[in-house]
Formats: structure tokens, C-alpha cells, sequence
């Protein structure tokens, strides 16, 4: 059982408080008053806290005075005989996955161009390269270890179930810029060292199946499965940058060279595993219930979700059919 804890800090006069407390499901609370405000603390399991924050944001517009929330993940609780436990019936969720506010704070930071993300790329550009080159699945698979591609693409897809377009946008850019640094890296590469025709690594970018598809998808939901429930996706991480980091560095090489034709196969990869991995990360976040709670916002986030399903949908299927095409 995970816990976490939600602080509120709010006016004195905070009328929320005994709604708080008695319609939603918790393990403990306490409440206490200072400096003319009220302090409660609700420890809750990490299923619940969703439905507890989106209540706090609700009540959060009819003050006019001093309200945070805050949400903290709690790594041990030591109960007395006489902590309080509320768990009301009908208070169940056969879905456990953090919250979407938390999911959201983690998207929003990850979605920006810091430097950890631009030396990652780098780094994770440069063992790939050298990995196809020399062919070495070690390399290869190590390279994808430390790349960082995984947080843009994730903030796409769930950016775009919330039709948060800012956020959208700037994840879009970033994921790009991880594109952009290892097929600029492999081009340098390239450019002065000849093709390495002979490495499987090379070949296996070079020839674009069906089961592709189906190999990205499966990457795509669960590495999106992965991140609704915070848990420890480091494996799954290395399988979506798998789909992506390798063809993205072949695609490089076969530019730095000026084989231009030969760079289509690569660059047809490339998108297919993209654009899957899209798909499927923005089923998964939808029917794992992410949706904000205003009216107006999730008005906009329909919007979004259904033009989004049906952008990667479409190009999904015509990559299916060019994919038929070239092999048949």
C-alpha cells in the first residue's frame, strides 16, 4: 500500500473542511489552527488522493484569502492504536495510478530543454553511434539506458489527453531537439567514416517490418502504463528509446554520407515507431481516466484527445500501408 500526504493550508473560516474529511476515503488526518489560518494534513493511499485534489481545486476558486495544496510521498507511516480511517463504500477505484495533478507536475517539468536532458542526449548519441559502428548490442542497449527520450514523448501524449496545447508544444520541441542531437552527431560520424554495411546493428534499421508497428505500440502503452502509476520504469524507458534512439542514429549516418535514398527505410522506422508509440501512450492515458475537472477544460481536453487519436490514427494507417507497399 502506497501513502501519500495532501497539506492544505487555508483561511480560518475554510467551510471545506468537514466535506473534506467526511466524503473521501483517508488513513489519517489532522488539523490544527495558526496565525489565523488552518493547517489540515490528510494521509491517504495513492489511489484516493485524486479525487481529494481535484475537490481542493474546486473549492479552491471560492477563496478569496490564502489556499496552497500541497501533495508529498510519504516512504513510511508508523500508526498509534488511534489513528483515524475513513473508507466509504463507494469510494473505490479499480485503477491504481498516481494523481493526475502529480502526473501533470511531472510532465511540466520534463517537458522543458534542461541541460541534464541535452548532455544525456548527447551521451546517449555518441555510445549509440559508436555501438552500431562497431556492431555492439551492448553499446547499443547501454546507450539507450541513459537516453532521455522517453519524458518528451510521454509529454506529448498526455499533453495532448488534457489539451494542455502550451505544454504540448513545448514537449513537441523537445522531443524534436532529441532527435535532432543524435542525427546530427551520427551525420559528423557519417560524414567521416564510412558506412558500417557490415554491422547488423546498421542493417537491423534498414529494413522496416509490419511487426514494427506492433513492437512500438507495445512500448508505447507500457511506457505510458508505467508512468500513470509512478512506478520504476528504467527498463521500459530503454525499450521506447530502442524504437527510437538506433534508427534515429542510422538516419544520421546515411545523411552524414549522402545516401540520400537509403536514409528513407531509416527515416520510415523512425516515424513508424514515433508516431506508435504516440497512439498507444494516448489510449492508455485516457482510459486510465486522466481528465481535468472544470467544464471548460474538459471541453478543450475532448477536443484535443479525439483530434490527436485520430492525427496518429491516420498516419498510423497510411505508414501501415506504405510499409505493405515497400515489402510486397
Amino acid at each position: 500500500m502506497e501513502l501519500q500526504l495532501i497539506e492544505v493550508i487555508a483561511p480560518e473560516n475554510f467551510k471545506y473542511q468537514n466535506d473534506l474529511l467526511n466524503k473521501f476515503s483517508y488513513t489519517s488526518y489532522w488539523a490544527s489552527r495558526e496565525n489565523n489560518e488552518l493547517h489540515i494534513r490528510i494521509l491517504v493511499e495513492k489511489q484516493n488522493a485524486e479525487k481529494i485534489l481535484n475537490y481542493l481545486e474546486k473549492a479552491a476558486s471560492d477563496v478569496n484569502s490564502q489556499f496552497d495544496a500541497l501533495l508529498y510521498s510519504v516512504k513510511a507511516y508508523i500508526p498509534s492504536k488511534y489513528h483515524e480511517k475513513n473508507t466509504p463504500d463507494d469510494d473505490k477505484q479499480q485503477f491504481e495510478r498516481a494523481s493526475r495533478h502529480e502526473l501533470y507536475s511531472v510532465v511540466q517539468t520534463s517537458s522543458k530543454i534542461d541541460s541534464s536532458f541535452s548532455w544525456f542526449t548527447v551521451f546517449a548519441a555518441l555510445v549509440a553511434t559508436v555501438g552500431v559502428i562497431q556492431n555492439s548490442p551492448g553499446l547499443v542497449l547501454g546507450a539507450n539506458i541513459i537516453d532521455p527520450s522517453i519524458r518528451p514523448i510521454m509529454g506529448v501524449s498526455f499533453s495532448s489527453v488534457l489539451g494542455e496545447k502550451k505544454i504540448i508544444r513545448q514537449s513537441i520541441i523537445t522531443a524534436i531537439s532529441g532527435l535532432l542531437i543524435p542525427v546530427t552527431i551520427a551525420a559528423l560520424f557519417g560524414y567521416l567514416f564510412p558506412l558500417p554495411i557490415n554491422s547488423s546493428e546498421f542493417l537491423a534499421q534498414t529494413n522496416v517490418h509490419i511487426l514494427d508497428i506492433i513492437v512500438a505500440v507495445s512500448a508505447g502503452a507500457a511506457g505510458a502504463l508505467s508512468f500513470v502509476k509512478r512506478s520504476q520504469g528504467q527498463l521500459v524507458g530503454v525499450m521506447i528509446s530502442l524504437a527510437v534512439l538506433p534508427p534515429a542514429v542510422v538516419l544520421g549516418m546515411m545523411v552524414g554520407s549522402s545516401q540520400w535514398q537509403s536514409a528513407i527505410q531509416p527515416l520510415l522506422l523512425l516515424v513508424i515507431n514515433i508516431n506508435s508509440i504516440l497512439l498507444s501512450a494516448i489510449i492508455v492515458f485516457w482510459l486510465s481516466g486522466i481528465k481535468p475537472v472544470k467544464w471548460k477544460d474538459i471541453q478543450d481536453a475532448n477536443t484535443s484527445r479525439v483530434n490527436s487519436l485520430l492525427f496518429t490514427g491516420v498516419i498510423c494507417l497510411i505508414l501501415i500501408i506504405t510499409v505493405v507497399l515497400i515489402r510486397f
